[in-house]
């Protein structure tokens, strides 16, 4: 059997935002490599750098130096119209804010992103990863008129509809209550591994982290731990 090659491989990554005296490190030199198939917690305190991370991890934003390669793609040299291209399909991101198109119904928001990495069954794919979700009676229903834990699991369904090898998400259970949150996570993990993605987390949820296989803790910008969950 060949050994798992990185999904993640960074090196001395920096992100500085802001110029001058107002210029905040808000990543100091980080080195994380992340195997295919690989489920990955990233816990730390507000501020450590955690979703900035996430960020540049998945090209959102652009990192001020370093190296970073990404599902064996140079994500450090490419322009923003590369990085959308590289994503589509392949990477699947939850955020805290879920950047759902208001003037779509939940369905045709899961819809788009297939549709634009050329998935021909984009609609029945969508309404089953909504079903799955518990919004299969809520499919027409447009974001307004959605409360923000049903906004959430239209975020988690649009992320997971494609089967991405990648999967990125930023406290996704946080807008939900115990028993939702705790299916979502159980519908992450079954996706995960009929995908054989991976899986990187960000949260404050010790049990949920202790669900991955490594934990890695940020404070102030750097990584202080890394191991594997007990």
């Amino acid at each position: 059997m060949t050994s798992p090659r990185p999904a993640i491989d960074a090196k001395n990554l920096t992100l500085t935002l802001g110029q001058a005296d107002s210029a905040v490190d808000v990543l100091r030199g980080i080195d994380l490599t992340v195997l295919q198939g690989q489920t990955l917690a990233l816990l730390g305190p507000s501020g450590s750098g955690k979703s900035s991370l996430m960020a540049v991890l998945t090209g959102l934003e652009r990192a001020t130096s370093g190296q970073l390669t990404v599902a064996g793609q140079d994500f450090a040299v490419m322009g923003e119209d590369a990085l959308a291209t590289a994503r589509r399909g392949r990477i699947g991101v939850v955020l805290q804010a879920f950047h759902l198109l208001p003037t779509m119904t939940a369905v045709e928001n899961v819809m788009t992103p297939l549709e634009l990495a050329g998935i021909t069954d984009a609609r029945p794919r969508a309404e089953a990863e909504l079903t799955a979700v518990g919004l299969g009676h809520r499919l027409n229903h447009y974001p307004a008129q959605l409360s923000g834990g049903e906004q959430q699991r239209v975020a988690i369904a649009r992320a997971l509809a494609a089967r991405p090898a990648l999967v990125f998400a930023d406290e996704p259970t946080g807008n939900l209550d115990a028993a939702t949150g705790s299916g979502i996570i159980d519908l992450l993990f079954a996706r995960r591994a009929e995908a054989g993605a991976t899986l990187v987390i960000i949260t404050h949820d010790a049990d949920l982290a202790k669900r991955c296989e490594r934990i890695v803790t940020l404070a102030d910008g750097r990584i202080v731990s890394d191991t594997a969950a007990s």
